[in-house]
């Protein structure tokens, strides 16, 4: 496979080079006849449903273009990330160097992706990002073939801010593991709550994964609160849901959450998690044509139920195809292909999107409510939010 060989320069043009002041690496690929597309997803462990919802959307989109990119197969590769961090240069790498892709997409633990937003500085392989919301990926270490398709952790909460005081609730407790994703979760609410006139009563936190809230569930009591906000995800949210609830709290003190508060987790919260609010860039229950036959269509292809991840998978293909084809299959020629992906405007279930300058969706977030099991939209939030990008300096 010697028109596959992987060549390593040295040049003052590498992409990222201008952004870190270093000498970089960078990856010189013959052209071949398919483009080579490298997952680096959970495929195992708690996150494994996550990571087979991301390929699954990613494929779809694809598929609707009969399989192709800009007219050209594709041929894909394959890396278990394990949600492990200690592993994310190694897999990384070995996706870049071993298999030679051209995409690399991936991935859904924040901790993983630094490894790979290493890799992908050091080398120049597009990244797209499908779910990760590390803040630093699209800020201080913006890099021109780093894309996400997600949200950055506090995005969901910059919206959140007003909608919780346009309510009356204008004291806040509020509540969340001491871990990176829950301090950025509440840089976002932070800054929309107290431009729209709240009160942060208290900030309270536990160690991650600890989820034994009844000594702060017994201090939310004695503050009396308007409201509680929060950031919790995974079986830690549905306990955090059930614990509020048998508490008897939620009588008399409304629950609010960035929306992976009620992401994946209501069969396991049952009746608890009736009434919380939530603000989020995607519901399953979007009332659009668009989302309607997404489903429909997911559904058919593999019987399941898609998902937030479903459709970030979806949208990281669709903002590819716009690239590839602008290009005509021409994955080299990056200049172009990046100018058509932050030109892109992406018509997803979850609504049209487009990209900012530090490569980050802006996206509406929608109002959300749990009733029956199910996070109804009740309204926008907030349209077209954009993550601040602070220190992004694109090269």
């Amino acid at each position: 496979m010697t028109s596959r060989r992987l060549v390593l320069t040295r040049s003052a043009a590498v992409i990222g080079a201008a952004s870190t002041g270093l000498l970089l690496p960078q990856i010189v690929r013959a052209q071949s006849d398919k483009v080579r597309v490298g997952f680096m997803l959970p495929y195992t462990g708690t996150f494994a449903q996550l990571g087979v919802a991301i390929e699954n959307g990613f494929r779809m989109a694809l598929n609707e273009q009969g399989g192709k990119l800009g007219g050209r197969e594709i041929e894909f590769f394959k890396v278990d990330d394990e949600s492990n961090p200690a592993k994310g240069i190694e897999n990384a790498t070995r996706l870049v160097q071993r298999d030679n892709v051209d995409v690399l997409v991936g991935t859904v633990h924040s901790g993983v992706q630094m490894g790979i937003h290493k890799v992908a500085r050091d080398t120049g392989v597009l990244n797209l990002i499908p779910n990760a919301g590390v803040h630093i990926a699209t800020r201080a270490q913006c890099a021109p073939n780093v894309f996400r398709t997600s949200f950055t952790n506090s995005q969901p909460t910059l919206a959140l801010g007003k909608a919780m005081v346009d309510r009356g609730h204008k004291k806040a407790v509020w509540i969340t593991w001491n871990y990176a994703a829950g301090e950025e979760a509440y840089e976002g609410f932070e800054k929309s709550y107290t431009a729209a006139g709240g009160t942060i009563v208290k900030k309270l936190g536990l160690p991650f994964p600890n989820v034994e809230f009844q000594a702060l569930l017994t201090e939310i009591a004695s503050l009396n609160p308007d409201a509680v906000a929060c950031f919790f995800a995974g079986g830690g949210a549905a306990k955090f849901l059930r614990d509020f609830a048998a508490a008897g709290l939620n009588k008399n003190i409304q629950l609010y959450g960035s929306g992976f508060l009620t992401e994946g987790v209501l069969d396991a919260a049952g009746d608890a998690a009736n009434g919380v609010l939530t603000t989020m860039h995607y519901s399953d229950s979007l009332d659009t044509p668009r989302n309607k036959q997404f489903r429909l269509d997911y559904a058919k292809t593999f019987r399941a139920q898609p998902d937030v991840y479903a459709v970030q998978g979806y949208d990281t293909g669709l903002l590819l195809i716009k690239g590839a084809n602008a290009v005509k299959g021409d994955i080299s020629n990056k200049k172009a292909l990046y100018a058509a992906m932050e030109g892109a405007v992406i018509d997803s279930p979850r609504g049209k999107w487009t990209m900012s300058k530090a490569h980050n969706p802006i996206q509406d977030m929608y109002l959300r409510k749990v009733e029956n099991k199910e996070n109804k939209v009740i309204g926008i939030a907030a349209k077209a939010v954009a993550d601040p990008a602070t220190g992004c300096r694109m090269a």
